[in-house]
């Protein structure tokens, strides 16, 4: 995926809002197409690549592997080599993820029964 420009008003737009509160960070990042559901299946046991992407069927593997990446870069998910042949990566959510997703499930029910989409 491409990143803003540093010169956009857009950057300085975002870059403003995430110095006022580290929740618009957050808010930015979940944002991202694909990001919570990909948390929610790592929480639900899939922890290899192959395994999320059965899980989540419409997600191209350059998404999948973009939001691991993220996630992993903000140390919500940790990424481990597991030897073997073939060798094989799990990914497991961290605490900072399990609490994480814990407060996404209580937003989702939250909107499940509040909101009328």
């Amino acid at each position: 995926m491409s990143e803003r420009k540093i010169s956009s008003t857009n950057f300085y737009n975002q870059s403003f809002l995430e110095e006022k509160c580290a929740l618009n960070e957050l808010l930015y990042l979940l944002s991202k197409r694909w990001m919570t559901e990909v948390l929610f299946s790592i929480e639900e046991g899939n922890s290899r690549f192959n395994s999320l992407r059965e899980d989540l069927e419409h997600i191209s593997d350059h998404i999948l592997a973009d939001r691991l990446k993220y996630l992993e870069q903000h140390e919500l998910v940790n990424k481990s080599c597991v030897p073997g042949n073939p060798p094989r990566t799990e990914y497991t959510l961290t605490t900072k993820g399990e609490e994480l997703s814990e407060i996404l499930g209580g937003l989702c029910d939250f909107a499940e029964s509040k909101m009328l989409f």
